[in-house]
């Protein structure tokens, strides 16, 4: 009697097995939400409006009628009012009765539903106190503006956090001055990332800054008895000897000044032996 095969044992040609295809379907993208236009390119959706300041009164009114816009087009000033019965704000187009509408923010809110067009315009486009009294509350544009302030806020942490101690000194000097020179490692680390967090946009720019580094180590050659600079603030000499080294002119940081200075071809020979003597 022959034996039963078992899969395991199976010898055959493998193309005897049949082997279901693998199929990957793809990932469906986002879709975006769909933005209804108006012929004129006004976007129809609804609108919140919000006083401008903290405060937030019980009830605000805002003008409705005796208002004037400039329209470059026609070159002159149009009266513009807001009627509930009309299908337009300029005053020389309305037909028939006009049934002035009000104008309410009710604590410090006002919201108006995508059907009412003309309020919105008038609001958003017309009105003088657009900007000064009120404005509009636009989610995606804050939502991109929050966006960029995060991704700039998390740049500078990443670039904080690799940065060497001496441009990590060179920075905290600027914002807390010669106190840091009786601040340890660890402490200039973490106060350069709670700066960093901080103002992110600033610290980026002194990032950037080529006279940082020098301006540093010109004070540090001076706290450390290597540079003299006169009472005065006007002139760096050698301590050691007492030869003058720069005149600071009248306008210029004295620090900022002296930096520039260690470019020039005298400046690279005193910034290189301010160097050796740091180290």
């Amino acid at each position: 009697m022959a034996k039963k095969q078992t899969k395991a044992s199976y010898q055959g040609d493998p193309g005897d097995e049949h082997v279901d295809p693998v199929v990957t379907q793809p990932k469906p993208k986002r879709q975006e939400p769909t933005v209804q236009k108006a012929k004129d390119g006004w976007v129809i959706k609804d609108r919140v409006y919000r006083l401008v300041g903290s405060k937030s009164p019980l009830t605000f009114t805002i003008r409705s009628r005796g208002l004037y816009w400039f329209d470059e087009e026609a070159g002159y000033e149009r009266e513009i009012k807001y009627c509930r019965n009309q299908k337009t704000v300029f005053v020389d187009e309305m037909k028939g009765d006009q049934l002035l509408g009000s104008i309410v923010f009710r604590n410090g809110i006002l919201a108006v539903p995508k059907n009412e067009v003309v309020l919105q315009k008038y609001l958003s486009i017309y009105h003088p106190h657009n900007g000064t009294h009120y404005f509009e509350i636009k989610p995606q544009e804050r939502a991109i503006n929050e966006l960029a302030d995060i991704e700039l806020e998390v740049d500078a942490l990443v670039a904080a956090r690799t940065l060497d101690i001496d441009m990590t000194e060179a920075i905290m000097r600027v914002e807390l001055g010669s106190s840091v020179s009786r601040m340890t490692s660890k402490e200039l680390k973490r106060d350069l990332l709670v700066f960093a967090k901080r103002n992110p946009k600033l610290f980026l720019d002194l990032m950037k800054d080529d006279n940082i580094h020098l301006r540093n180590l010109g004070i540090k050659a001076t706290e450390n008895g290597l540079l003299t600079l006169s009472p005065d603030q006007r002139i760096f000499t050698w301590s050691s000897n007492g030869r003058k080294l720069l005149n600071v002119p009248f306008d210029e940081h004295p620090y900022s000044a002296l930096a520039s200075w260690f470019k020039t071809d005298e400046g690279m020979e005193v910034l290189t032996s301010i160097e050796k003597q740091l180290k």
